[in-house]
This record gives C-alpha cells, sequence and structure tokens, in this order.
C-alpha cells in the first residue's frame, strides 16, 4: 500500500476517519504506505493509537516528568516564527541521513488551520523555548505532527516528556484517543513511541489491536 493526496481543509470530524484509517499528513499532504526499505531493509510500517482512558505513566515516564518540572508549558494555535525556524535548525542536527530541509516540509504556512485545525505545546526554561510539539486536533481523537526539542537538553528525554504533555492535553481537551504517530513493527529510533502502556497498532485490515498482537 502506498496512497497519498493534498487536501486543503478538513473538518475535525474527517480528521478523525482518516486517522483511524491509518493516515498522516505533512502540511495539505496526506498519506499512509504500509511498508518502507531503507539501505536494503524492509519496515513494516505500525500507525500508533492509544485510547486515553487506557494511559497510565510507567514509572520511568513518571520520573521525564518530575525531572522536567522547572518547564513551563504554554498550548496556543500553531505557528511557525523565527524562534520556531530556530529551535528547528537545532533540532536538525541531530540527524545524519535524511536531513529534513524545512519545517514547512511538516506544517503548512497557515498551521493552525490548514489543512486541520492544529496547536503547539511549547516547552520553556525561564523563556527559552526547548520544545515544540505541533498537534492535530479532530473531534474524538488529536495527533501529533511533528515534535522537536533542544538536542543540548537530552538529559532531558524530551521526546517523551512531550508524547506525555500531549497525552495530558489531549485528556483535558476531551479527547479520547491520541495518534502518536507511525512506528515499526520492526525495531528503530522510533521504539520510544511504542512504550506507553494502552497502545494499539494498526494492521492495515481495518482493526486496532493491542501492541502485544505484533
Amino acid at each position: 500500500m502506498n496512497e497519498g493526496f493534498v487536501c486543503e481543509r478538513l473538518s475535525p470530524a474527517q480528521l478523525d476517519a482518516l486517522l483511524a484509517s491509518g493516515w498522516r499528513h505533512f502540511g495539505r499532504s496526506f498519506f499512509r504506505y504500509d511498508r518502507l526499505v531503507q539501505e536494503g531493509r524492509t519496515f513494516h510500517v505500525l500507525p500508533l493509537r492509544l485510547p486515553l482512558a487506557a494511559f497510565s505513566p510507567s514509572r520511568s515516564q513518571r520520573r521525564v516528568l518530575r525531572r522536567n518540572g522547572d518547564l513551563s508549558l504554554r498550548v496556543v494555535p500553531a505557528f511557525v516564527d523565527d524562534a520556531a525556524e530556530t529551535l528547528f535548525e537545532r533540532h536538525k542536527t541531530r540527524f545524519e541521513k535524511n536531513v529534513p530541509e524545512s519545517l514547512h516540509s511538516f506544517v503548512s504556512e497557515r498551521p493552525e488551520r490548514v489543512p486541520c485545525p492544529c496547536a503547539c505545546l511549547c516547552l520553556h526554561q525561564r523563556g527559552r523555548l526547548v520544545g515544540l510539539s505541533y498537534l492535530d486536533l479532530g473531534e474524538a481523537g488529536s495527533s501529533s505532527v511533528y515534535q522537536m526539542f533542544e538536542p543540548d537538553e537530552e538529559r532531558r528525554s524530551l521526546g517523551v516528556l512531550m508524547i506525555l504533555l500531549a497525552i495530558r492535553v489531549s485528556a483535558e481537551l476531551g479527547k479520547s484517543l491520541y495518534y502518536p504517530g507511525y512506528a515499526y513493527r520492526e525495531p528503530s529510533h522510533y521504539d520510544y513511541k511504542k512504550r506507553f502502556a494502552g497502545l494499539c497498532g494498526y494492521d492495515w485490515r481495518g482493526e486496532w489491536r493491542g501492541l502485544e498482537a505484533y
């Protein structure tokens, strides 16, 4: 499977329906694919979904929350400004391969409403932006589009923290489902997304099943 389309505007209910069928998007470009070949290896794509009622943080995740108690969180309509661009340029130095060129490879020029309602979760340390996550908002669900963080703060486990905060914010907004994105059935650098209690994976036949089934 390898499908895609371009869309200017979706309602929250339409976004929910696409997410429930394994779709993701960057900007206006929607896509879904069930496998990926990299450096001669085949990876089987596993869309992830978390029923929020089933989640409770693990001991290590609670430690991440405590370790970052000095950070402040602000939730605002999605944006791209100079601070976000600067953080993106620093964040992408973490990658040796497939280095993204621009933040607009992932979000539109009007990310708060194109192609769907979206919020930014902004993490600050004494006024300095150290983490930013774009969170799509459907009627019943929310979905992380892209997240980035200050590479000098690696000890804080900010990637895990931002998922934990997206879960918290989604619940506070009355959502019942949270989509952290794609991982693979095979071990990969996306495995941190698979370490949240209650997660389900999409089987590409229309069913969401607990990760133990994979």
